[in-house]
């Protein structure tokens, strides 16, 4: 019968591995250390690893300290697990050592495995893969890389979207009034491309400030190593791996002017974390305004149906729920609470290396995808095609008693508030009651409280 382990040694001995695990003996004393939670690292972490990888095989090539075909194996190796293979090879708990110091050996055991079998040559882990780095170095520089791919390809593309979905659906509804609401309450009206482009606005504006917190990520802590002193690096070894791995994820990376600061803090992590929370926040104002305006049919607002898409009750027939929005918003609560998360774990920066990296990487990268697929979500399945009940909001319009502020600068604000309550008493329109109660003309009292009119502001005259 065939062993299903094999002996692995490292420093501290034997360790019994799977027979077919490409990593090695420190990947399983992890594995063997952590049963915590049997989360493990992001996939796009893991691929943002091998560029790290691919990227410092690359720059110790051309500096002369590696070999030729020792690094060109390491540089194929990376780019399958770019490419999506041996993902399966990375089983280490999120909840392990706070540095990532296992994620990184992780890495650099499957890679020098696969380099080995590819080359025929010996690839060591810690002398080959990890040459010129730290722990300390690469994870957090992986946690920047991650992050910066995760925006451009996945949640920026997802922010463009929403944005021109609620375009075009401004185009298409834009010129329809409804009563405006603050408080909650009725207020004056609206246009519905009023409301839908400051929706616009709130998602361009978290996408500026996500964009902008980048330019902070961006600049690596690679060529750190263990404390920020560059120690066991080339002199060349940060700038020429920041040039390297530009060119690879098509992404402009910088080497830090100050090591000292990426591996102490996460400060710049901290950072764009708040702003994927604005977005949160402003998904969450969308979600919600959804919810309101599509609520009843009868006994609710009911100025819009949102896309019926399943069946909204066991018990209940008929009864169909706005289940996008509130996907989103569950969405906005988790974007929150990691951004919590987050926010204490880049606390536990300690003297020159912050010790909660593997939980910060997880719930930034977490973030980033929930925002991205709700965004596309709510684009698609909310905004794109929901039906604006116009009966509804004309119906709402004209009893609107606060559309009589269009006459303070005529009558005053008293006499308004008298015919507004009147309005409000007697549940007639309040064009009629005005009529009865100021000596102004029916077409003048048409042209003043003209709810087209009144949604482009200014003074009535």
């Amino acid at each position: 019968m065939t062993k299903d382990y094999r002996i692995e040694k490292d420093s501290m001995g034997e360790v019994q591995v799977p027979q077919n695990a490409l990593y090695q003996a420190q990947t399983q004393r992890a594995v063997n250390n952590f049963p915590v939670s049997g989360l493990t690292m992001p996939a796009r972490f893991i691929q943002a690893l091998a560029f790290v990888k691919q990227a410092a095989a690359r720059s110790n090539l051309e500096l002369g300290l590696l070999d030729n075909d020792i690094a060109h194996a390491i540089i194929d190796s990376c780019q399958e697990i770019i490419d999506g293979h041996h993902l399966d090879q990375f089983p280490i708990d999120v909840f392990q050592t706070g540095s990532g110091t296992s994620s990184n050996m992780n890495a650099n055991e499957v890679i020098a495995t696969l380099a080995s079998n590819r080359s025929g040559l010996t690839v060591n882990p810690n002398d080959h893969v990890n040459m010129g780095q730290s722990s300390n170095d690469v994870i957090p520089t992986t946690i920047q890389v991650s992050a910066a791919i995760a925006c451009h390809e996945h949640l920026f593309p997802a922010m463009v979207h929403i944005s021109k979905t609620l375009d075009e659906k401004s185009a298409a509804v834009g010129h329809i009034v409804k009563t405006g609401r603050t408080h909650l309450m009725d207020a004056m009206p609206v246009t519905l491309a009023q409301e839908l482009q400051g929706w616009k606005t709130q998602i361009e504006k978290a996408h500026q400030g996500i964009v902008q917190s980048l330019e902070n990520v961006t600049a690596l802590a690679q060529g750190g190593t263990a404390v920020g002193t560059g120690i066991n690096a080339d002199p060349k070894f940060a700038a020429t791996f920041a040039n390297n791995l530009s060119v690879s994820a098509e992404i402009p990376f910088s080497c830090s002017d100050n090591f000292f600061y990426n591996l102490s803090s996460q400060d710049a992590i901290v950072a764009l974390s708040g702003q994927l929370k604005t977005a949160a926040v402003a998904m969450m104002k969308i979600a919600n305004d959804l919810r309101w305006m599509n609520s009843g049919p009868l006994a609710g607002l009911g100025e819009i149906e949102l896309e019926a898409l399943q069946p909204g009750s066991s018990i209940m027939p008929g009864k169909v729920n706005p289940v996008i929005p509130e996907a989103a918003a569950m969405v906005s609560a988790q974007v929150i609470g990691n951004d919590s998360t987050i926010t204490v774990a880049g606390q536990s920066g300690n003297f020159q290396l912050n010790v909660m990296l593997p939980v910060i990487a997880y719930n930034l990268l977490q973030s980033i995808e929930l925002l991205a697929n709700a965004f596309t979500l709510l684009a698609d399945k909310a905004i794109a095609g929901f039906h604006v009940r116009e009966d509804k909001l004309q119906e709402a319009l004209a009893k609107n008693p606060i559309l009589v502020t269009a006459l303070n600068p005529v009558i005053g604000y008293l006499k308004a508030a008298e015919i507004a309550k009147k309005a409000y008493k007697e549940k007639r329109d309040i064009l009629d009651v005005a009529e009865e109660e100021t000596e102004l003309t029916r077409s003048e009292l048409e042209s003043l409280l003209d709810p087209q009119k009144l949604t482009t502001g200014g003074v009535a005259h």
